[in-house]
């Protein structure tokens, strides 16, 4: 599965695909049929043929079920991005885990309510102060956007890195990345 995804990264360099705006526009071929802004088994396997990949079904079958991270049996373009990329570097990484340790106060492994008090207040959230949703309503929302993929309440390391994945598969600069995580999180 991996030599596949060598073979895709390989092809789309060699077309000059390797910023995000050029990801981004080979997403948008793959995905030329029905513009769901999803990728389905039949569209993959056409784009991987039309990019000249000489891929059997079964390896196109292989390499779409790894990119299929959620399992809904279709690449999103942040699948797509972190698929091609691959998982944030050393240096990314090290920043990740910085952000990831100065909530993790009690180091338990994960991200919970107790770990965000004083960080992340719902109290003021417009919904909150209008009635139409409670704190903690506000507040797993915020967890469910932010990659609470199970929705136990809690952001489990792997869903913290995997979400800072695709972040960083969109910023083409390890710099730029580190000055937003930085900025971001007041890390120093």
């Amino acid at each position: 599965c991996i030599r596949d995804r060598n073979k895709v990264r390989d092809a789309l360099t060699k077309r000059g695909t390797s910023t995000v705006r050029g990801l981004s526009l080979c997403f948008r071929c793959l995905d030329s049929y029905d513009g769901n802004r999803k990728v389905d088994k039949e569209e993959f396997r056409v784009g991987m043929s039309e990019l000249g990949l000489t891929l059997s079904k079964a390896e196109a079958d292989v390499l779409m079920d790894h990119l299929d991270t959620d399992k809904d049996g279709t690449i999103n373009f942040d699948e797509f991005l972190v698929g091609v990329r691959g998982k944030p570097n050393d240096r990314r990484q090290e920043i990740i885990d910085k952000a990831f340790l100065k909530f993790d106060k009690d180091c338990n492994g994960y991200i919970d309510a107790a770990d965000l008090k004083g960080v992340y207040n719902t109290k003021l959230h417009p919904k909150v102060k209008s009635g139409e949703k409670t704190e903690d309503q506000v507040f797993m929302e915020f967890l469910q956007n932010f990659g609470d993929k199970n929705k136990d309440g809690k952001i489990q390391r792997y869903e913290w890195n995997d979400y800072y994945a695709a972040v960083s598969s969109s910023v083409d600069n390890d710099d730029h990345f580190i000055q937003l995580m930085k900025a971001a999180w007041k890390l120093d």
